[in-house]
């Protein structure tokens, strides 16, 4: 049997028990890498000292080994912080304007890539098969390549991909794109991102995507849509557990609550939302004292100064709705700047009437289908999502808003607040029955039933069809 080898720039490692961390990739890559005798490969979270020569430890435990290095504070700074964080991802997420290249960075990313080529083919064995995930690694096959190894590999992105007008601001993005052709299958969340990539090649007469089959730098392989999804069933059984909450109910008693969890970060439209709900209770005086946002925001990029001044802006944001509009008795937006467990987000995303997932842009957003999962059959809530999101793709029956007019999330709030129960349930009934057959299970194996077919014979590469169940 092959083995499964994933390589991530951070590895997901079990705890002291051997469980893995909570969230759904976690949980099904760990599974799939169980089922293959597999092994995960990334950094380990650690920072060496710049003169230590780059080596692999490997630790066991469930069935499955995990192969750690460290990193320099130089390499975190250069290759994680500054390309992957300050200029891919936000070209990726069509913010160009806030991407900071230099000469130095995009060489860090490319020291790391050939790092990580150099460490894996040290562990290789003939029959492996390589599961590539995101954006820091995109130029892992070919650097391996370049040192012998022909092993199958994929790629699998996290974020979208952008239009080719945004991605051709990036300098050198040839290399990226040719970084792609040598992968045996190269996956995306929705079909929107997989024809921005196609529309890439063909812009620069590198190549063509004709339904699944892709030909560019003189290479063929295969492009798939794979919407990432969660564990659907584990977390609505953690929405229904009865774990004492009270100290977090007792404050929410009395009010119809929307929720928004997001990661600090520009792409999620936060202060966008925040005006939107202050302008709802503008609009419906009615509402107030009534209705109030609890706003999870954990801090994320702490050192890159556009996450720094962002934190700044929403808090002054935040401070100034409550103080305009809150008494004594209410505060309209609750903002929370610290990560809660599963768990408890499970059973808050039950108790809220309103789920506002509003970014931007992103590759999918895992909070809308949390949100859906982890309502109560018989009165559920109501998800307002961006049609930006990768989730828009598969959750019509959301409220889709779009996240840069106030006004039309500020009627959305109201629409979902105002919705009879049957409808909600219609709509609940729909999404969740779409989540329970396309889980994070279903992404992980309909990704590897493609990726471990020989080379030279073909499948559909549509999800929901049975030949990648």
């Amino acid at each position: 049997m092959s083995r499964l080898i994933v390589v991530s720039n951070r590895v997901s490692l079990p705890d002291e028990h051997g469980s893995p961390p909570p969230g759904g990739l976690a949980v099904a890559l760990n599974a799939a890498l169980r089922r293959k005798a597999g092994l995960w490969m990334g950094w380990s979270g650690k920072v060496k000292a710049e003169e230590e020569p780059p080596t692999l430890t490997e630790k066991k435990a469930g069935g499955i080994t995990y192969a750690l290095t460290d990193l320099s504070q130089k390499d975190l700074e250069d290759y994680y912080y500054g390309f992957a964080n300050q200029v891919l991802w936000p070209i990726f997420h069509n913010r160009a304007d806030l991407a900071e290249y230099s000469e130095a960075r995009e060489t860090a990313y490319y020291r790391i890539n050939e790092l990580f080529a150099d460490l894996l083919k040290q562990i290789l064995r003939k029959d492996d098969v390589i599961w590539v995930q995101d954006y820091h690694l995109i130029p892992l096959a070919e650097e391996l390549q370049k040192r012998g190894p022909k092993n199958r590999m994929g790629f699998f992105l996290h974020t979208p991909w952008p239009p080719a007008d945004i991605l051709f601001t990036l300098p050198d993005y040839n290399t990226l794109l040719r970084g792609l052709s040598c992968y045996d299958l190269v996956g995306f969340h929705t079909e929107n991102d997989r024809n921005n990539f196609a529309e890439c090649l063909r812009r620069q007469k590198l190549g063509d995507l004709n339904g699944d089959n892709c030909r560019a730098f003189g290479k063929e392989f295969r492009c798939g849509v794979f919407p990432i999804s969660i564990d659907t069933a584990g977390f609505a059984s953690l929405a229904e557990r009865d774990d004492d909450l009270q100290e977090s109910f007792d404050r929410l008693a009395g009010f119809d609550v929307a929720i928004g969890v997001d990661r600090l970060d520009y792409s999620k439209g936060i202060d966008k939302r925040i005006v939107a709900f202050n302008r709802f209770l503008r609009s419906n005086k009615h509402r107030r004292r009534k209705t109030l946002l609890l706003q999870i925001t954990p801090k994320s990029r702490a050192k890159i100064p556009a996450y720094q001044a962002m934190q700044k802006d929403v808090a002054e944001l935040v401070g100034r709705v409550d103080g305009e509009l809150g008494t004594v008795g209410w505060v309209p937006v609750h903002y929370i700047n610290q990560s809660l467990g599963q768990p408890e987000l499970a059973r808050l995303y039950r108790r809220a009437r309103v789920g506002l997932v509003t970014p931007f842009r992103d590759g999918m957003n895992l909070v809308a289908k949390e949100y859906v999962a982890a309502q109560d059959p018989r009165d559920p809530g109501v998800l307002v999502l961006s049609r930006f999101a990768g989730a828009a793709s598969e959750l019509g029956e959301a409220i889709l808003v779009n996240p840069y007019d106030g006004e039309d999330m500020a009627r959305a709030i109201e629409t979902a607040l105002d919705m009879p129960r049957d409808e909600r349930i219609r709509r609940w009934t729909a999404m969740m029955e779409w989540l329970r057959e396309h889980d994070v299970y279903r992404w992980c194996d309909d990704f590897l039933s493609i990726l471990y077919l020989p080379r030279g014979l073909t499948a559909s590469l549509d999800p929901a069809s049975p030949a990648a169940s």
